[in-house]
């Protein structure tokens, strides 16, 4: 029997802080690199993150991951 896949899953993170596209590309960087996320998309205009994942990590991981950078 095989295990269902986790269900894909969108989160919109507000960012603060940025000033530059140099933080916009290391937000992208270090979020990329959590496990589960499929496409992470910065927009410095709008001071949001737009995060795919494939449902294999949370909320909690990618607040986390944000505060690190």
């Amino acid at each position: 029997m095989v295990a269902p896949a986790p269900a894909q899953a969108r989160f919109t993170l507000p960012i603060a802080g940025m000033t530059c596209a140099s933080c916009v590309a290391r937000l992208e960087r270090v979020l990329g690199k959590v496990d589960g996320v499929q496409q992470a998309s910065v927009n410095l205009a709008t001071a949001q993150a737009r995060i795919d994942t494939d449902g294999r990590t949370d909320i909690a991981h990618l607040i986390t991951a944000v505060e690190k950078a």
